[in-house]
């Protein structure tokens, strides 16, 4: 059987998009092992490799996630050649992520194993990776032809499931300054959103898709608003308040609404240039 490259398409050429998103996938974990090697995540290197390979694992969840709407709004098929090998580097920062702990627990994996069962925070992380390593042994041709297309897309819709569960396990871990959490959450938000829209065949509409930043920004908003009430006493309207000074920092609703209206102007900018670029017609058939 010939070795197959995950930089090669289908027909064994390479395909430089696949071969830049594969290089492109080891450059987080290649500049955190370089910040350990230099001494720059002092004083609790692990714990701080801990958070980052958490990070970088719900972040390229978005990216999965976000491969739907762009191809179909940029009508650039081709993308979806990259959503399997995203989806496996999900899989692989959370694994490094589970590693790191267990490092930080000086290879105790008894006690790892406890603190996974009594600790709600790890136990719904665990269940994640859990999550994430099936969908991982899932997605191979063979097995797609093994369960069937769509049992296997029943299965593999699992992964919105996973991300809630991934992204609560963020917010848990951040504890104090849910900032990134709440503009994964709000992201989150808007991927979700356009496949409500895409199946009432909106998916492609410019007001539904502003009407999606819209709500998804003031989702992010409430989300944060709700979180500090309930786990750090600080009162809703205060922090509703904080989204509109902008003295400091524009905090996350504003950026998931400057994602969502991304997405509208990618849209717009698509169907601006079908509508320039001149239509290919057949040539007339000889008499």
């Amino acid at each position: 059987m010939s070795m197959s490259f995950p930089w090669l398409d289908r027909a064994g050429r390479l395909s430089w998009l696949k071969l830049v998103t594969f290089v492109a996938l080891f450059v987080p974990g290649l500049w955190l092992a370089f910040q350990l090697e230099a001494g720059w995540l002092q004083p609790k290197p692990v714990t701080e490799a801990i958070h980052q390979t958490g990070t970088w694992a719900v972040r390229f969840l978005l990216i999965s996630l976000a491969v739907t709407p762009l191809r179909r709004i940029g009508q650039f098929g081709k993308l979806i050649a990259v959503r399997r090998m995203l989806g496996l580097a999900v899989l692989a920062y959370a694994t490094v992520h589970l590693v790191l702990y267990v490092v930080q627990q000086h290879y105790d994996l008894v006690h790892v194993a406890s603190e996974i069962v009594l600790r709600f925070y790890l136990t719904i992380g665990f269940v994640a990776l859990l999550g994430f390593a099936l969908l991982g042994a899932t997605s191979t041709d063979a097995m797609i032809r093994r369960v069937g297309a769509k049992r296997w897309n029943r299965l593999h819709q699992a992964v919105y499931g996973l991300g809630v569960l991934a992204l609560w396990h963020f917010f848990l871990q951040a504890k104090l300054n849910i900032t990134q959490p709440a503009l994964m959450a709000g992201l989150f938000l808007i991927l979700m959103g356009y496949r409500v829209l895409q199946k009432r065949g909106l998916g492609e509409n410019p007001v539904a898709l502003a009407g999606l930043a819209v709500v998804a920004a003031l989702g992010t908003a409430g989300l944060e608003a709700g979180w500090y009430q309930v786990v750090n006493h600080v009162p809703a309207s205060r922090v509703l308040a904080a989204n509109l000074d902008f003295d400091d920092t524009l905090r996350s609703s504003w950026w998931v609404l400057f994602a969502g209206f991304g997405l509208v102007a990618f849209r717009l900018a698509r169907r601006f240039w079908a509508r320039a670029t001149p239509t290919r017609t057949a040539a007339p058939r000889a008499a």
